[in-house]
């Protein structure tokens, strides 16, 4: 079976086919967020704490960290601030991280500075990023997220998507990385502007775990964009790409309506034994109160293991 192993700097966390869904945070991106990223360029990091210990308490598995505040100059400026963005965060919070950049140079530096074995997001089927990510992934040995585009950008053609993820699981392992250690994002599109994106992903979801046998994430409110109550599509999505193997999403899990969807998926799929985390989630779950369930207390995410690791390892849209 599949296994992703990612850790904090005592938090192993387990990413499989077997495993509950794993629920990266998203909330730490600037992108589409003028007032964060003004934040963050001016050194003021109140709404990365705030978001990153929010994200925690609702049940977040693991942080997305991005420090993409400007295209201009992104190799001088991102860099410094995605290590010190990353060091914010490993202070407040003990799960694992995802680093999320499409500059080397800011991966790299994230990576000396990270505790435990982080999630580097992404590397493409592009020759020139295969070339400048895989081997920092084999060196800092770290798990990668493969996007599934390349030179030619998005195709619409899923056969031609899981072409790209096949290729980049390939060069991965000309540079001795393990399938195991391949995340796959098959991109989902948005339902609105293309109507079978849902039936899209599932059929690729279907060949990564067969064919490739890869663990799977995505930007999950991508299928909702430019749709009203967008929240309710992607809750609804959830156990459907569950229930066809995808295994972890880049999400906000402060929507109470997407994380009920997660855990419900978890009980259905057999990945919360006994249906523990749900009992101890909503035990005192009011359906007369206004909103929905109480939020969750912090705690380990369900099936990781936790110990001490010593050494160090490690698209979001935010609806």
């Amino acid at each position: 079976m599949t296994r992703t192993i990612v850790a904090s700097a005592t938090r192993e966390v387990i990413i499989g086919f077997d495993q509950p869904f794993c629920v990266i945070g998203e909330r730490i991106n600037p992108t589409g967020r003028k007032k964060l990223a003004a934040e963050m360029i001016a050194g003021n990091f109140e709404t990365v704490i705030k978001d990153a210990l929010e994200q925690v308490a609702a049940g977040a598995t693991m942080l997305d960290v991005n420090a993409g505040v400007t295209s201009v100059n992104p190799n001088e400026t991102e860099p410094g601030l995605l290590v010190q963005t990353m060091e914010i965060v490993q202070g407040l919070v003990d799960i694992p991280l995802s680093i999320d950049s499409s500059v080397t140079a800011a991966i790299e530096a994230a990576l000396k500075v990270a505790k435990g074995r982080p999630l580097v997001n992404s590397v493409t089927g592009e020759e020139e990023k295969l070339e400048a990510i895989l081997p920092l992934c084999k060196k800092y040995d770290v798990p990668v997220v493969a996007i599934s585009n390349d030179e030619t950008g998005i195709s619409m053609d899923p056969d031609v998507r899981f072409a790209v993820a096949k290729k980049i699981v390939e060069r991965a392992m000309d540079y001795g990385i393990k399938p195991h250690d391949i995340v796959v994002d098959p991109l989902v599109m948005p339902i609105g502007a293309l109507g079978d994106a849902g039936r899209q992903v599932f059929a690729l979801l279907y060949r990564l775990r067969n064919e490739l046998k890869v663990n799977t994430t995505c930007g999950l409110s991508n299928v909702s964009f430019g749709l009203p109550h967008r929240h309710g599509i992607n809750a609804g999505f959830i156990p459907m790409v569950i229930g066809a193997g995808m295994t972890s999403a880049i999400m906000n899990p402060c929507r109470p309506q997407e994380m009920e969807a997660v855990r419900a998926a978890n009980v259905l799929n057999g990945t919360d034994p006994n249906c523990t985390n749900w009992i101890k989630t909503y035990k005192d779950y009011q359906p007369h109160v206004a909103g929905s369930a109480p939020a969750p207390q912090s705690q380990a995410p369900s099936g990781s293991d936790s110990r001490r690791r010593g050494g160090r390892a490690g698209r979001s849209g935010t609806a």
